[in-house]
């Protein structure tokens, strides 16, 4: 490992061990220092030579002022779990199974203007003469019920606890420490208060270089539950549900012309989940939202600056109406942004976005007892190290492919005294980092001659990102193909099916991957009813375009076919309604480029599989298949090509394979030796105009492997497990990165 200069990283430091931080700050090649939620650095530390990062989440920093105007609380609508009737009435207790101290019935507003009552079984709004709210016992009793019929109650509540201050408090066990109360800024009273606060602590932090905003005013939806084994009813990363208020509701139709109901927000039990295709009255709510979050933001950021001091920004937490990928982004001023990342797409997420100057990640696991599940992390029983190996085998792999300029950690900087081997890791770790960075800088990293598109209903708005971190949900294949791509030596982008009606595709993409279930923001659901999208990717794609499709890839119950591009893909579905139609009797194509890594494609593992998949006729290639259905084809149409997946897993394998199909559908396929390892457990990033190559090992074991150059010569590496080298190809040496 060579010995290279310090910098690019952040290290938490603590009151009451001054001496631990200053050493560590030293044995990491720190040039900034940090307090993190529940800490705070003393003289000794923010007096050392050393950049200050003072962490502000502004909408509870001051709980004295929330306690004093509890009407200025920020606020949601909840619906209660349905209830069935047993006879013509009904009384339904508004919270139960809610966390009550998250939660406090809002009252102050009328419940007979802004509350809605469902017959959900009948899918009808329950006239207000049948309703009646008590709120002594907080409930509802509804009269003239329908025995065996179904009711939910909308409801506005306060939040009482905020949600991320609430998880820290919980998972660290604060014990009787106060509950933080979330302000919300768009009354005009709050934001005089807090543009108030917020010059106040500039002053009276003048040793404090940058304000890291955590992040602005509003927490992505997070439902706790009082049952513990249900804490978490509901949390979706991307959703504007905690954004709501009479006040901004009446200000919203002020400005839209049209008021908005609870059932908007609700509708019908699913919420506004990301996940889901959106509506015209949610994209103009979350236009209003981030309109307002960037207005008052940036008076904020202005102030930071007025005190000559930076400001970055979180992309996590209170994220919710920032938009780091929206039009006015760029309207905050933030100096940098910082991202928590737990895997690769998520470190596209925060280096795509070019608006900012510095692009900071936060590495996992952070310094506390427990991970995100309650898993023990620096505790007895948790093992940090080999945590942080394997989360930086996937950070590492955006990293080949993306410049970022800074990393750190957060949490309790004295957890890591019992794990010294952690302690020596890090070391490694940041100088590996430093390395790598010094690669972007002045160069590109190469990639192939074409462009990867994936498709959402989304588009770029949610580009690198699907639900939060890399859920292992069986369901989103998308976020595991995100996390494989991050780390493909190719340029992506993403676009919406608005994008392709209104400019349709762009003559640089070659592949266009669309993944998700049926309805699915992600798949795209009632867009796929549209002749007009169905066209263009076909005459697309009929011209040399190449498809990708994973679970259900333009699903829509519309017409003959389950697949609207079924003609593309080779395959559709059943669903029932075709049975008594016979199926093509395909044979497995056993060679094929696109499985020609694979040790055996009857082993592929792509996780939890779509059913029913069958093939259309003798023009589509079936690569793989179990006896309940096709896994993997793939089909010639015109001069281009489409694949099919019924799923997709993120792993060493099923990385190679995604880069194979990209290529196969491309036609690209000649070029696709360049630079590649024929072992797949290493991954290859080459800078042209420094000629060097940077060979990852993502395998806990040590590997060996010969890699392809563009000139037919070939490289013979060995890497030891987990580690990186530099190869210089003008010398044709090696060292350690």
């Amino acid at each position: 490992m060579n010995k290279i200069e310090k910098g690019s990283f952040t290290l938490p430091g603590e009151a009451g061990y001054e001496d631990l931080t200053l050493e560590l700050a030293e044995k990491w090649g720190a040039d900034v220092i940090r307090d993190s939620d529940g800490t705070a650095l003393s003289e000794d530390i923010t007096s050392a030579d050393f950049d200050i990062y003072s962490t502000l989440c502004i909408i509870r920093a001051d709980n004295q002022w929330a306690k004093k105007n509890m009407d200025k609380l920020q606020q949601n609508f909840l619906m209660t779990d349905p209830v069935l009737a047993v006879e013509n009435k009904l009384e339904i207790k508004l919270l139960d199974g809610f966390f009550e101290q998250q939660f406090k019935v809002n009252y102050n507003n009328d419940p007979k203007k802004w509350w809605q009552v469902y017959d959900r079984t009948a899918d009808q709004e329950v006239a207000e003469a049948n309703w009646s709210y008590q709120q002594e016992k907080n409930s509802v009793t509804i009269k003239n019920t329908i025995k065996g019929h179904k009711y939910t109650v909308n409801f506005l509540a306060y939040r009482t606890w905020e949600a991320i201050s609430m998880y820290n408090h919980i998972t660290n066990d604060w014990g009787d420490r106060e509950h933080l109360m979330p302000v919300d800024p768009i009354y005009p009273e709050s934001q005089k208060h807090l543009l108030e606060y917020l010059e106040k602590w500039l002053q009276e932090h003048p040793q404090t270089d940058v304000v890291r905003f955590t992040s602005m005013f509003y927490n992505f939806c997070w439902f706790w539950g009082d049952d513990k084994d249900f804490r978490f009813r509901y949390s979706d990363w991307g959703s504007y549900d905690f954004t709501v208020s009479p006040y901004a509701l009446q200000k919203f139709e002020e400005e839209r012309g049209y008021q908005l109901q609870s059932e908007d927000f609700i509708n019908k039990g699913y919420y506004n989940s990301t996940h889901n295709v959106s509506g015209k009255k949610y994209q103009e709510w979350m236009d209003f939202v981030n309109e307002f979050v960037v207005d008052f933001g940036s008076q904020l950021i202005d102030l930071v600056h007025k005190y000559d001091k930076k400001a970055y920004v979180f992309y996590d937490d209170h994220w919710i109406g920032i938009e780091p990928y929206g039009k006015r982004f760029e309207e905050f001023g933030f100096d940098g942004l910082i991202k928590c990342v737990f895997n690769a797409f998520e470190a596209r997420k925060c280096a795509g976005v070019d608006e900012v100057d510095v692009h900071e990640l936060r590495l996992h696991p952070y310094l506390f007892p427990t991970g995100l599940t309650g898993e023990p992390t620096f505790k007895e029983g948790g093992d940090p190290t080999l945590d942080t190996k394997n989360y930086w085998l996937n950070v590492r792999r955006a990293l080949l492919r993306a410049k970022i300029d800074r990393i750190g950690l957060g949490g309790y900087l004295h957890l890591v005294e019992e794990f010294p081997d952690f302690v020596e890791y890090m070391e490694e770790l940041t100088q590996e980092f430093r390395e790598i960075k010094k690669l972007h800088q002045g160069d590109k990293v190469e990639t192939a001659p074409y462009k990867v598109a994936v498709l959402t209903s989304w588009g770029d708005l949610r580009s690198w990102i699907c639900s939060g971190h890399l859920h292992e949900h069986p369901e989103l294949s998308l976020n595991h193909i995100l996390e494989a791509l991050a780390g493909l030596p190719f340029e992506v982008e993403f676009i919406s099916f608005d994008d392709i009606l209104e400019n349709g595709i762009a003559e640089d993409i070659k592949v266009i991957i669309n993944a998700g279930k049926l309805d699915s923001a992600w798949s795209g659901g009632k867009h796929w009813k549209k002749p007009e999208i169905v066209t263009a990717i076909t005459n697309w794609a009929a011209e040399g375009g190449g498809f990708i499709g994973a679970a259900e890839p333009s699903a829509a119950r519309y017409s003959s076919q389950y697949f609207q591009l079924s003609h593309l893909l080779g395959v559709d579905r059943e669903i029932g309604l075709t049975i008594a139609q016979n199926k093509y009797d395909y044979s497995i194509q056993k060679d094929h480029f696109i499985t020609e890594d694979l040790k055996s494609a009857e082993n592929l593992n792509l996780g939890k599989t779509t059913d029913n998949i069958y093939a259309l006729d003798s023009k589509t290639e079936v690569l793989a298949a179990d006896e309940e259905t096709i896994k993997l084809a793939a089909r010639k149409f015109g001069q281009g090509r489409g694949v099919y997946l019924t799923s997709f897993r993120h792993s060493i394998t099923n990385n190679r394979m995604l880069h194979r199909i990209i290529a196969w559908a491309a036609g690209e396929t000649e070029g696709f030796q360049n630079w590649l390892s024929i072992n797949p457990n290493l991954e290859t990033a080459f800078f042209p105009k420094k000629q060097k190559l940077l060979v990852i090992n993502n395998s806990d074991q040590r590997q060996k492997s010969t890699i392809n150059c563009p000139d037919s010569k070939k490289i013979e590496v060995e890497i030891a497990a987990y580690q990186s080298k530099i190869i210089n190809l003008n010398k044709r040496g090696e060292f350690n990165g």
